[in-house]
């Protein structure tokens, strides 16, 4: 009896330079992706600085607003749609179905994490909204309400992508507060047993000649 060969389909060659989400080879390099942790973090941090340095070069607040906004937009747009998928393989969005209900989708595929570069990732979306917030304090306290508009649009689009990403890294049905306790717990725990169980190292030898 002759056994069939199984047919395996070919799949045709993608025309473009589309990177498979979660599929990114990091390899062991310090940076695998040095231009989009340059974006992820330069439109944000841009946004902060011109809005601590707007007063000084401007005395248009419509000028200003306009281009902390444009600045805020970009990032979100970047960090939302790029640097999360590329950097820790992490991907939030939304969609409303044929009748009318509003859908949130959360994916989480890190494989192939590079580690200098998820710390950054997380370092920038963390820090900023904490940023914002202390803006906000400040606008509170000093009466600035028209500026106060402005640090709450920052507040929300920054805010949005750290909670659609807390979200992708622990889960979209999972109590965020037991994740987060479970996940410190594992890590402490990983390290005590790597701790104590860890090999030492080999004994050198006298002879180091190559032969």
């Amino acid at each position: 009896m002759n056994s069939a060969t199984p047919v395996v389909p070919q799949v045709p060659l993608l025309d473009d330079d589309t990177i498979a989400f979660g599929e990114e080879d990091n390899a062991n390099k310090q940076f695998v992706h040095p231009y989009i942790v340059f974006f992820h973090l330069i439109f944000r941090g841009a946004a902060i600085v011109v809005y601590i340095l707007c007063g000084w070069f401007s005395d248009s607040f419509i000028a200003s607003f306009v281009l902390v906004v444009l600045l805020l937009s970009a990032d979100f747009w970047t960090v939302k749609n790029i640097s999360g998928r590329l950097l820790v393989g992490l991907r939030w969005w939304n969609y409303v179905d044929d009748e009318g209900k509003s859908h949130w989708v959360f994916e989480s595929k890190q494989n192939r994490v590079n580690r200098n570069e998820s710390r950054l990732f997380w370092l920038g979306l963390m820090l900023c909204p904490l940023i914002w917030a202390g803006f906000f304090i400040i606008c509170l306290f000093g009466l600035k309400f028209k500026w106060m508009l402005l640090v709450l649009i920052a507040l929300t689009l920054t805010g949005a992508n750290l909670y659609g990403y807390v979200k992708c890294k622990f889960g979209a049905k999972e109590n965020l507060k037991s994740a987060t306790t479970d996940f410190v717990k594992k890590q402490l725990l990983q390290n005590a047993t790597s701790f104590m169980f860890a090999q030492p190292a080999p004994p050198t030898t006298g002879n180091t000649g190559v032969v």
